[in-house]
């Protein structure tokens, strides 16, 4: 009959471990699969704690609380696992105006119609516009009110 329950506690620590990888590689949640895990490592323990002792019990849950977070470790470090996971960077930036070349007072040109934001050209560079609140047509005249590290404020020539 002890071997029987060594083995029944055996099986459940497995399936709960396996459930609890379906769970984090397959359905991503709370799922059956995740519930069905957890309960399965928890009815491992108590039937180690009731069969067995205290002194299995907590062998048992020692086991359980080291091999469950080790196995999902070794998975995502895994091949399978890395494939799982994004790994990308931005290595975009933000454009910054040179302010050697534009200043405030400056004149250039809309590229295109702001409405309210848009492109400019000003001393050569092409940046990007806000207008004080109305619209600009394309190829108009414009002056630099203010400058922001990414953007410009701009209104209409008269």
């Amino acid at each position: 009959m002890t071997n029987m329950n060594i083995f029944a506690i055996i099986l459940l620590i497995l399936l709960g471990l396996v459930l609890l990888l379906i769970e984090f590689a397959v359905f991503p949640g709370v799922t059956i699969a995740g519930i069905g895990g957890f309960l399965m490592l928890g009815a491992s323990v108590y039937i180690a704690f009731v069969e067995f002792g205290s002194g299995a019990g907590f062998i048992t849950l020692t086991v359980v609380l080291i091999a469950a977070p080790l196995m999902i470790y070794y998975f995502f470090k895994s091949r399978t696992g890395k494939k799982m996971i994004l790994e990308s960077s931005i290595d975009g930036k933000v454009e910054t105006i040179n302010n050697e070349k534009i200043a405030v007072g400056d004149v250039g040109k809309s590229i295109g119609r702001l409405a309210p934001s848009g492109k400019v050209k000003v001393n050569g560079e092409v940046i990007e516009a806000h207008s004080t609140g109305s619209f600009i047509d394309h190829n108009t005249d414009i002056k630099i009110l203010k400058i922001f590290s990414n953007k410009i404020i701009v209104e209409p020539l008269n």
